[in-house]
């Protein structure tokens, strides 16, 4: 008797994971990432940020073959392929069917005045009616930068994809997108229930250039035999599910529910709660965007507050002024040795593109209070933690005025939330339990593309196997503690931003 697997992919702008998921147990039994070292995000400009697609399917290519030389049976039949990506990119196709310039990716800001530019012809009423976003600095917005700065390459476009739907293409040959994909780059329209297309003729943008729509969940195309070959996996497996990775990441924690929030906190950091009601943040300091289960006869809504810098920071500590001579389990065990509030440093994580929470404005990392003979390495380290922890704090607040409390976030053990210190941190800054599952992003597109065959009944199916790994709850001492030096943290922010 044959042994049914999914096999999912994340495709992140730090690595490609793909993981195998056993649809009986429920458990991932084979997993694997590429590259080892962080993929290069290419800044030929300040506040660009590219990568070449190409590398993205080289990754994936090699994460599938590892996955399949370590299952142990050859008794199993994979049944679905699912699909998670970094959201907000812009790929570009010819009439060829060939890449014409490399993806403008998420943290890309050269296109945050032409967003704003639109965001002044349309106006903001319309656009948090219409559209629940603002263009601001999304996969629309890089397209208009294209057309104003780069009119050669943009006549030859004939389709632009986000970075999931590229590599649905590279598997299927098709190319198409979904209303939650279109939703995250605002080229969808919430009221009418269709493409943006006021907003789309006053940019002098085709409908052509948007792909043919399938569903979240379902067939998407099936694995051409060509692809199949070089991945090392049989022909005609059906690609069945595809979500932004952080509309996935809730899904793959089970939240899909109204008041279910979920985190991340990899290359950026995120709080992602899901609503019922279309909230529009005048502010313009979170944005919200179709779930994975939208319905236009029963809407959900995901509500995204976003951290550029977060885990970047970190990394950025490791592999650039640390030479990559040290672990991440011994930073956190250096950290671990440093009493909170890291002997007065303060760190802002702000230096990976414009920020959204802070009205779209890129004002950079900076370090204060920092003392050459008091403060070592641990110190450093601690620092960074701490100041990642302050700005999901300062996330928090805001989705506090938009009465979107989370009374619980749930994770998934990987990234940041492999530090037991980490863990701590944002738990007692954030005043809010944390509860740490055995799942990420990967096994999340695995049970996606499994529902959507059909494999699974219902979403309660889905997930009947998904298994609490730890649980961490405020300390009511340690929360003033922390709170005291978020508080300097916080004055600090507001002095950077009035400048």
């Amino acid at each position: 008797m044959s042994t049914y697997y999914s096999i999912g992919y994340d495709i992140g702008s730090s690595s490609v994971k793909a993981s195998l998921l056993d649809l009986e147990s429920g458990m991932a039994i084979a997993s694997d990432f590429f590259p080892k070292t962080e993929m290069d995000i290419i800044a030929p400009a300040i506040g660009w940020a590219e990568q070449d697609p190409n590398i993205w399917w080289e990754n994936l290519i090699l994460a599938t073959q590892s996955v399949i030389k370590q299952c142990q049976s050859s008794n199993y039949e994979i049944t679905s392929i699912g699909i998670s990506y970094q959201m907000h990119g812009l790929v570009m196709l010819d009439s060829n069917q060939e890449l014409i310039y490399p993806s403008i990716i998420w943290c890309d800001s050269r296109a945050v005045s032409s967003g704003e530019s639109l965001l002044n012809d349309i106006g903001l009423e319309h656009c948090c009616r219409n559209y629940l976003n603002v263009p601001g600095n999304f996969t629309l917005s890089k397209l208009k930068w294209v057309k104003d700065n780069e009119p050669s390459i943009f006549s030859r476009i004939e389709k632009i994809m986000l970075p999931g739907d590229y590599i649905a293409f590279k598997l299927t040959e098709q190319i198409t997108t979904t209303v939650p994909g279109l939703s995250e780059g605002i080229f969808w329209n919430f009221q009418k229930k269709s493409l943006s297309n006021e907003l789309m003729e006053h940019c002098g943008f085709k409908q052509s250039l948007i792909p043919d729509l399938v569903e979240t969940f379902g067939f998407q195309g099936k694995l051409k035999s060509s692809v199949a070959k070089v991945l090392g996996l049989p022909s005609g497996i059906p690609v069945t599910y595809r979500s932004g990775d952080q509309p996935n990441n809730a899904f793959s924690l089970n939240a899909l529910n109204l008041g279910e929030f979920a985190a991340t906190a990899g290359t950026s950091g995120v709080i992602y709660g899901v609503s019922k009601e279309p909230i529009a943040d005048q502010s313009l300091r979170v944005n919200t965007f179709a779930h994975v289960n939208y319905d236009s006869s029963n809407p959900t809504y995901g509500i995204l507050l976003c951290i550029n810098g977060a885990g970047r920071l970190n990394s950025w500590l490791k592999n650039s002024v640390f030479r990559n001579d040290i672990s991440y389990d011994r930073m956190n065990s250096l950290a671990s040795q440093v009493p909170i509030g890291s002997g007065g440093i303060n760190i802002h994580p702000f230096g990976n593109g414009a920020e959204r929470m802070l009205n779209n404005i890129n004002i950079g990392s900076n370090i204060s209070g920092l003392d050459f003979n008091r403060h070592n390495k641990a110190h450093l380290i601690r620092a960074v933690q701490e100041g990642i922890g302050n700005a999901f704090r300062y996330g928090l607040d805001i989705l506090n005025d938009l009465n979107l409390e989370p009374k619980i976030i749930r994770v998934g053990k990987n990234n940041l939330f492999l530090s037991p210190l980490f863990c701590e941190i944002f738990t007692n800054v954030c005043n809010t339990p944390l509860e740490i599952y055995n799942t990420d992003g990967s096994q999340g597109a695995a049970r996606g593309a499994a529902f959507g065959t059909g494999f699974y009944a219902s979403l309660n199916d889905t997930f009947k196997n998904l298994k609490i790994i730890k649980k961490y709850i405020p300390d009511g001492t340690l929360c003033e503690q922390y709170d005291h030096y978020y508080q300097s943290w916080r004055e600090q922010l507001l002095h950077q931003l009035q400048k």
